[in-house]
């Protein structure tokens, strides 16, 4: 193991009509709030109204920034900013998903920021605080709620990036009731599965030693999503395949999985923030066509890492094979489990060609000229696995 220190912040509030502590939790705050949120689906399944009445009874002087985009979006962020230098916003409300609260993230910052957030959100610039905000969760996938990473779009340039001002952007709190990702629609029920499987394969591509422990949560991880996703995809409202769903996209990525490691590989992350960057399509479905791909790619660096996964989590047969054709086996299974619920397999799904390839991993590679860890991929290598995808 490496040495790490471990500290997360986030206090999780975890479970059935846990919504009402929301009242208490803001508290400690100013008046003046931002609400930020999506594009309508609070307002349509009443949650928008039922935010809104706490938010009544404790006295706050509301302004909103409604219309935040599935692959938030830099403008998105600058709104945000005026509206909170203009208001003198005490604190920020993210209701959503992980868009949302990536979002609230980068508000966060820019408010406090004397320059433009995108400095910062480049490395050009460094975070010196960010208003305190706090999330209520809607949709089990990218962890965003118990992490201080986000990822925004700057469509000008075409850039998607994902970033981290720890200890800044963690969120002073979160609240998470299954029963408000009932209505999430099939297919983001699909990505989100797909989206918190890939942060934890993310991490279990590392390269530590002597890590035994975090494999396993890894492994079990994987385990049970693969166990509870099916349900939930063809049960919205089976609250036990949700209430799993929700706790383990949010255990994947708090940090918990990486103690110990470098944190892991994020190639396929980078590779598909490159493609969504140029096409706009949905983050879990470019996940589910890259990752195993990417596996496919890198499996010969350390083939009996992916056996072990093949083995532990896949029930590959191992007997008479080896680690490569295990591994082989492994990767297959994990795409035939996404395919089985849903999740799109070739980027033709999205009607994407080869005519933008180089330009996407020029995007990918970005400024440091190479993605990844376990690998380190060059251009060349990422177009390789962008070819492998179409």
């Amino acid at each position: 193991m490496e040495t790490f220190v471990f500290h997360n912040p986030t206090r999780l509030i975890f479970g059935r009509g846990q919504l009402a502590q929301l009242r208490s939790e803001l508290a400690p705050y100013g008046k003046r709030l931002l609400l930020v949120y999506g594009g309508g689906s609070i307002k349509r399944t009443g949650l928008y109204d039922a935010v809104m009445a706490i938010l009544r009874e404790v006295g706050a002087e509301v302004s909103e920034l409604p219309g935040v985009e599935p692959n938030p979006r830099l403008t998105t962020v600058h709104r945000g900013v005026a509206i909170c230098r203009r208001e003198q916003v005490d604190f920020i409300l993210a209701v959503g998903g992980g868009s949302v609260i990536d979002c609230a993230k980068a508000v966060a910052v820019g408010a406090l920021y004397e320059g433009d957030v995108w400095e910062v959100i480049t490395g050009k610039g460094r975070a010196t605080g960010a208003l305190p905000f706090g999330t209520v969760l809607t949709l089990a996938a990218t962890g965003s709620e118990m992490n201080s990473g986000s990822v925004i779009t700057n469509w000008e340039t075409r850039e998607k990036l994902g970033w981290d001002a720890a200890p800044h952007t963690y969120p002073r709190f979160s609240i998470l009731d299954p029963v408000y990702t009932f209505t999430v629609p099939r297919d983001h029920t699909v990505y989100g599965i797909v989206d918190m499987m890939s942060h934890a394969l993310e991490q279990y591509f590392h390269t530590a030693a002597n890590t035994p422990l975090v494999d396993r949560w890894i492994e079990d991880l994987l385990r049970t999503v693969i166990e509870a996703g099916p349900r939930a995809v063809a049960d919205p409202e089976d609250y036990a395949a949700r209430e799993t769903l929700l706790f383990c996209g949010t255990m994947a990525l708090n940090d918990l999985l990486a103690m110990g490691t470098d944190g892991g590989d994020w190639a396929t992350h980078a590779i598909e923030h490159a493609v969504s960057a140029v096409y706009d399509i949905p983050h879990g479905g470019g996940l589910a066509i890259i990752q195993p791909n990417w596996m496919r790619y890198c499996l010969d660096v350390n083939p009996a890492r992916f056996a072990r996964l093949a083995v532990r989590v896949f029930d590959v047969n191992p007997a008479g094979r080896s680690d490569r054709e295990v591994g082989l086996e492994g990767i297959e299974r994990l795409r035939q489990f996404w395919t089985s619920i849903g999740a799109p397999s070739r980027l033709a799904d999205y009607g994407i060609g080869d005519d933008q390839i180089e330009r996407m991993a020029k995007l990918a590679t970005g400024r440091r000229g190479t993605a990844g860890q376990f690998r380190k991929l060059t251009e060349e290598d990422v177009a390789a696995i962008l070819r492998m995808s179409l």
